[in-house]
């Protein structure tokens, strides 16, 4: 998989067939991993935090109905108090990220009569309508 971003930990790009797209947030994981260490050192959390992972890993490994795998996740994110997995990203960000999911959806939609890109509205005329 070829990602060309100038900033590839938080990106959007292609699949080398084209036929669909990825986005790439590592400080999502960065951040889960960092929440999860940090209440794992309180001893009073600790059990409830393998606990939950040990549940989470029979799920996993389980057939499970819709929603389990979700329901497993957020009882691990809850004895750990994790935080919403959010990345915040600035103007500089925003176009980039808007450029690189122009190109994505360009060449999903390749075949389709009717696709366009997005524009942010600064690249419209003064009424909306194309600059």
């Amino acid at each position: 998989m070829s990602n060309e971003s100038t900033n590839p930990d938080l990106s959007i790009y292609s699949r080398p067939d084209w036929l669909a797209g990825f986005l790439r947030a590592d400080r999502i994981r960065l951040d889960t991993l960092v929440q999860l260490v940090a209440s794992w050192s309180d001893p009073d959390a600790r059990d409830d935090i393998i606990e939950a992972l040990d549940y989470l890993a029979v799920v996993v490994s389980s057939t499970q109905d819709e929603g389990t795998l979700d329901a497993a996740v957020e009882i691990v994110e809850d004895a750990a108090g994790m935080d919403t997995a959010q990345v915040p990203i600035d103007k500089t960000h925003v176009l980039r990220l808007l450029g690189e999911l122009n190109t994505v959806a360009e060449r999903l939609t390749r075949f389709d009569a009717g696709r366009r890109s997005v524009t942010m509205p600064h690249q419209r005329g003064r009424f909306g309508g194309a600059a």
